[in-house]
């Protein structure tokens, strides 16, 4: 049962309700956050810092958070542009 719940949570991408996502914001800068599907991660733009989502849950406590490199906001940036 537990294997089977940790496939179908995989297959589910990020598994973050859009409603979800728009509540969410960053803890620091109390700013609204992004999802990234493509690192499956939650996007504070304001401070450039990532915060992992695990099994479906984002981890928004400041000591999990992952400064971005310039390069890596940019690249983001880029992609959200794209998909509009």
């Amino acid at each position: 049962m537990v294997r089977l719940s940790k496939a179908l949570l995989k297959e589910a991408g990020t598994g973050l309700s859009k409603t979800l996502s728009e509540i969410l914001v960053c803890p620091l800068s109390k700013k609204p956050l992004r999802v990234c599907e493509e690192t499956g991660s939650i996007i504070s733009d304001s401070i450039g810092v990532s915060f992992p989502i695990k099994d479906g849950i984002p981890c928004l406590v400041p000591k999990d958070g992952k400064i971005l490199d310039i390069d890596d906001t940019l690249k983001d940036d880029d992609a959200a542009t794209k998909r509009t």
